[in-house]
């Protein structure tokens, strides 16, 4: 995480947790000539609705005014992180357990560097995701320090 997306972070989370509601991640990113900063938020409780991410994102441009933390100009956008959330918590990963899953990986495991599946188990160690391969299912474990990302997935062939 950077200097920037942490400041942000804990600028966030009091406004986030006044609201009763879930900071999911912070992102700052530069997308062609542009520098985006992305602050996802869920509710816990019920879906997320576009009201209470413009709330989050009133107060948060208030706070951002007034302290300036950020040098370039930049968009602001708060939203829901959508059915694909990413696990960066230990919580999105208990909650995660049994559900279908994607995985990019920095360099490849049993030679492959993406894989979806379901998620059976984790530790600070590894991720084991049950993976199908045509008619049979395989479990893989994956070791934490090789994934570059793990978010939720829809699994169109369980329809």
């Amino acid at each position: 995480m950077s200097k920037i997306t942490e400041q942000i972070e804990a600028m966030a989370q009091p406004i986030i947790d006044e609201l009763e509601l879930e900071l999911v991640d912070v992102e700052f990113v530069k997308e062609g000539k542009n520098w985006f900063l992305r602050v996802y938020v869920d509710n816990p409780q019920e879906p997320i609705d576009i009201d209470q991410c413009a709330i989050v994102s009133e107060r948060l441009s208030e706070e951002l005014d007034a302290t300036d933390p950020i040098e370039q100009n930049y968009f602001l956008e708060v939203s829901s992180p959508g059915a694909e959330r990413p696990l960066k918590k230990e919580k999105d990963f208990e909650k995660a357990l049994e559900n279908f899953i994607y995985i990019k990986t920095y360099e490849p495991v049993e030679d492959a560097k993406e894989f979806e599946g379901y998620l059976k188990s984790y530790d600070e160690e590894q991720v084991e995701i049950e993976i199908k391969i045509k008619t049979r299912r395989k479990t893989i474990s994956i070791p934490r320090n090789k994934i570059a990302m793990i978010r939720l997935a829809i699994d169109f062939s369980a329809s």
